[in-house]
């Protein structure tokens, strides 16, 4: 989908593969990522963003990821493992309920790799639970802030991968909107808790930046009537009237 996206609006797409022939570990057994293992998937984020750039629309593609958006959501803003994990790829009945246990395992698990003193720290719950292609998103998305870069995230996936940005420095995210509401219920929770809006609800489960995308023809429509139109006081239609 991503691909017929970009040819149609004429949007600039790169796929970058991290590390495929060396997985992640079993978050329920152990951190996903060493330090060492975080950092290059982190800076290797960060070094995609090029000179030129003029919006970055971010997204991933993967399997089972929805699991570590949930867990990684569950650690940074507590409450219980059902309210965060959803269907994902079209999981139910006792598929869920597993994939539900297995995300507050794992956030259980965790507790004590991501503790800074008496908080969690939100950069070692991304570490202890997401996967390459997160820690990269992440990246990205701080590096674009030192760009002045705006960002537009697309789903649940995505929008965990930056929030432990957010945790860490509130701010950090207020160059970055949310493309669409992802059909998974998480989300919704995950951008109340951030306070971003998405620009579109389209009831879709898809990543790979798509709908992210089709946000950016709204960013084009904002921008030109920004642009374009002239004020009340430009088109001399405002003042009082005797």
């Amino acid at each position: 989908a991503i691909n017929q996206l970009c040819q149609a609006f004429g949007v600039g797409f790169a796929i970058d593969a991290l590390a495929l022939d060396k997985p992640t570990k079993d978050i329920t057994i152990e951190a996903a990522m060493t330090e060492a293992e975080f950092l290059d998937a982190f800076v290797f984020g960060m070094g995609a963003v090029n000179d030129g750039t003029d919006v970055l629309c971010l997204g991933e593609m993967g399997i089972g990821n929805t699991t570590a958006a949930a867990a990684i959501s569950l650690a940074l803003f507590g409450g219980e493992a059902s309210e965060w994990t959803g269907m994902g790829t079209g999981v139910s009945g006792e598929a869920l309920a597993k994939k539900t246990e297995i995300v507050g395992n794992a956030v259980a698990t965790q507790g004590a790799n991501i503790q800074d003193g008496a908080a969690s720290d939100p950069l070692q719950v991304l570490r202890c639970l997401g996967g390459r292609e997160m820690v990269a998103i992440a990246g990205a998305v701080l590096a674009a802030r030192f760009r002045n870069v705006p960002v537009l995230l697309d789903g649940y996936v995505a929008t965990a991968a930056a929030a432990p940005l957010e945790a860490a420095q509130p701010g950090a995210l207020d160059h970055c909107q949310v493309g669409h509401a992802s059909a998974e219920p998480g989300h919704a929770r995950l951008l109340e808790k951030l306070g971003k809006a998405p620009l579109l609800n389209l009831d879709m489960r898809l990543g790979e930046a798509s709908g992210a995308v089709l946000a950016v023809q709204i960013l084009r429509a904002a921008v030109a009537c920004h642009n374009g139109m002239a004020t009340f006081e430009e088109a001399a239609v405002s003042g009082k009237k005797d």
